[in-house]
């Protein structure tokens, strides 16, 4: 029969039993209240902030977000896991804290770049985007770095021993990696010699390369060709090829040959001097560079001259629309001396007809 003692101490050894349950359950359900909490806090002092000019703060709030919410519930676990006894519970606890902070870091700094490119667009002042990108990359590469370095650490790896033996299997790694090691160093030079930052347009003689820069990395430059397609190009590269700068360009060029008729000679000092003097009034062309035009060649089926002279504008679109203007006005000023364009013509010079002559002893057929 059993007791009152014995159902006593059988309760006694459940409660003992089970209570890590209730406790694991109350470190659950406080996390979820102390991240409802956080957020409902951090929202608040967004909004306030988000009234002020400093671009340090809102970069603060919006790093911090995740990565509290991350280290509640990772310090939940190691409370857990000291409530069940694993040895494990201090190493994770550390670690998870150390990479808590850099998720932290390197969020701060991505929002750090994106506020202050943002700021200087909306300032209207020069944003030099390649900088603040190369900037950038270092400094999460350092935290990478750093915190890699600490995680070893705390696991209890010999950091010592790691960097010696990076010492002596240097040589190795260099080879295996030299293309790696190539490309690394072509993007530092691009980002020291500066050819080209992100948004340039830039081409090569050398290779099948044309397009938009749109991403510099450590291993990569991205860019975005016209028809929209993705081109990624090895740093490497840019350290043995021939490369142009278009966006850098001060001016565009103008420079077409046009041609009149052989008929309209006397006419073609007239039409020069005339087209000459529109450039010199065309306020779209830079009066400071280089304007000729010359009556140039006699060619097969045209007089020839040229026009060579610049716009203001670099800009694509605007150039080829006072390209437009200007070719119309030199056809306008043609036919205004009654002188026509030339266009390819063949003229073919017959002698004259052959007489037949009737000595009396040729047949002359019926038909003559």
């Amino acid at each position: 029969m059993i007791s009152l003692d014995d159902i006593r101490q059988w309760l006694d050894q459940f409660d003992r039993e089970q209570l890590w349950i209730v406790k694991i359950f109350a470190i659950v359900f406080i996390a979820l209240l102390v991240d409802f909490i956080q957020k409902r806090i951090l929202r608040r002092i967004q909004k306030q902030l988000g009234k002020t000019h400093n671009r340090w703060d809102d970069a603060l709030i919006h790093a911090v977000r995740r990565p509290l919410t991350l280290l509640i519930w990772i310090l939940g676990l190691a409370f857990a896991l000291q409530i069940m006894k694993v040895g494990a519970a201090e190493l994770v606890r550390e670690v998870g804290i150390m990479v808590t902070i850099t998720w932290f870091l390197i969020r701060f700094i991505s929002y750090m770049e994106r506020n202050i490119l943002h700021e200087q667009e909306l300032a209207g002042t020069p944003v030099d985007k390649t900088t603040a990108s190369a900037i950038s990359q270092l400094l999460r590469v350092s935290v990478l770095i750093t915190a890699t370095l600490v995680i070893l650490q705390t696991l209890g790896v010999n950091i010592s021993a790691i960097l010696a033996f990076g010492g002596i299997g240097g040589i190795a790694v260099g080879f295996a990696a030299k293309d790696l090691l190539a490309n690394f160093f072509g993007g530092l030079m691009v980002y020291l010699d500066r050819p080209f930052a992100i948004g340039d347009w830039i081409r090569s003689p050398d290779k099948d390369i044309e397009g938009t820069v749109e991403k510099i990395g450590w291993r990569t430059t991205q860019i975005r060709t016209f028809d929209k397609r993705p081109l990624y190009v090895p740093n490497s590269v840019f350290t043995s090829i021939a490369l142009e700068n278009p966006s850098r360009m001060t001016h565009r060029r103008i420079y077409e040959t046009i041609g009149i008729r052989y008929d309209d000679i006397e006419k073609l000092p007239a039409i020069v001097a005339d087209v000459k003097k529109m450039l010199q009034t065309h306020p779209e062309i830079d009066q400071n560079q280089t304007m000729i035009v010359n009556f140039n060649s006699f060619a097969p089926s045209s007089l020839d001259f040229f026009v060579y002279t610049f716009t203001k504008t670099t800009n694509w679109i605007r150039y080829h629309e006072i390209k437009q203007d200007v070719l119309f006005k030199i056809s306008e000023i043609i036919a205004d001396h009654g002188a026509e364009i030339a266009f390819p013509t063949s003229t073919v010079h017959l002698p004259d007809p052959l007489r037949i002559v009737d000595d009396g002893e040729s047949p002359i057929p019926a038909d003559r």
